[in-house]
């Protein structure tokens, strides 16, 4: 396809901060997309530094360091008494025991686990339980759902405008979904954005991510509020920053979205939320041509009908990623029919998504 988005290039990675908070003077919110080993967390703590260069401290941050500040105990000797111990000489844990934060982290947490907590100030440690077994070790998924649910309640004090972050002027998020089903990697993007929404009059908010459909939920909850998205891409070895913007021309982003097509044609692991996926790749398309329906873009082609009649039926729900199930024989065999006969009319370019994808650092 032509008209592609045009592509900016940093040299520095402080150049590219300088454009982002730029951004962010006109728009409430910045999204990234980024595949691991680009530098999404480098990113983040050069956006934070940038201000601590002018004596000055207004972002509020989520990354791999904060992830760090809880490491388990697991109780080697007595294999009994395991706990998550809270690093409290970051400074992200200022004031954290008097902000009384355990009945607005367990309103996030109920959403997406079964387990409760509490937390031990006096050494610093956090006990998990499930109904009456105590000491109980919860999976990492589980360990980042309940580290991200710390953040979340700490962002709604922001939000709220509490005394303590009356500082922060911005709120980064980068990655919030490591070690995270599909299920709940979703259900965090929906939550986010809403929560980001509710206080864009107060803080603004950069979020980076590798994940497509992260990224593909985020940018649909947030179209409706003034925005940039852009796709990251920094060549290894190199000090090159460069954007392209994917809100600009309506497919773009989508790109992102056929690479995780393609990869769960090959692997076979499909689900029926990836028709959701091509419905939306399709109507973006029909959206660029000037057609008025999706199904345009597979006129003329074997089984149009077939095609079209199954994305209708089996696209509907408003994320039926929300309920992942995986696809029974004969609709995988359908969905790689409709997936090749639209790579196939189309002939998409990926040179930037696949070809160029960079191995995890």
């Amino acid at each position: 396809m032509t008209n592609k988005p045009k592509l900016y290039e940093y040299k520095s990675i402080d150049k590219l901060v300088t454009r982002i908070r730029d951004d962010l003077n006109d728009h409430s919110f910045v999204l990234l997309f980024a595949y691991n080993g680009t530098g999404k967390t480098r990113l983040s703590m050069a956006f934070k530094d940038m201000a601590k260069k002018k004596g000055e401290r207004d972002t509020l941050y989520f990354n791999a360091f904060t992830e760090d500040l809880f490491v388990w105990d697991n109780d080697l000797d007595g294999d009994e008494n395991r706990y998550l111990i809270i690093n409290s000489a970051s400074a992200f844990f200022e004031d954290f025991q008097s902000l009384d934060l355990e009945e607005r982290i367990f309103s996030f947490l109920e959403r997406y686990a079964s387990f409760n907590f509490r937390i031990d100030y006096e050494n610093w440690r956090v006990i998990f339980y499930r109904d009456a077994t105590e000491n109980i070790k919860v999976s990492r998924g589980e360990q980042n759902i309940f580290i991200w649910c710390v953040f979340l309640a700490i962002c709604q004090l922001v939000l709220d405008n509490h005394e303590a972050y009356k500082w922060v002027k911005h709120i980064y998020v980068d990655d919030p979904i490591s070690s995270l089903d599909d299920n709940n990697a979703i259900a965090v993007a929906s939550d986010l954005a809403q929560l980001l929404r509710s206080g864009k009059d107060r803080a603004k908010a950069v979020v980076s991510t590798h994940h497509s459909l992260f990224f593909n939920v985020m940018w649909n909850e947030m179209k409706r509020v003034k925005h940039k998205a852009y796709f990251y891409h920094r060549p290894q070895g190199v000090e090159l920053h460069t954007l392209r913007g994917t809100d600009e021309t309506p497919f773009f982003h989508h790109v992102a979205m056929l690479s995780e097509l393609q990869m769960a044609v090959e692997s076979d692991q499909l689900y029926t939320h990836h028709f959701n996926m091509m419905r939306s790749i399709l109507e973006k398309t029909a959206t660029f041509f000037g057609y008025k329906d999706f199904s345009a873009c597979i006129h003329g082609i074997d089984d149009e009908a077939l095609y079209s009649r199954a994305l209708n039926l089996l696209s509907h729900g408003k994320y039926s990623i929300y309920e992942p199930r995986e696809m029974v024989g004969d609709n995988k065999d359908l969905f790689k029919d409709i997936f090749k006969a639209f790579l196939e009319r189309y002939r998409f370019e990926l040179p930037e998504i696949i070809k160029q994808k960079e191995p995890a650092q």
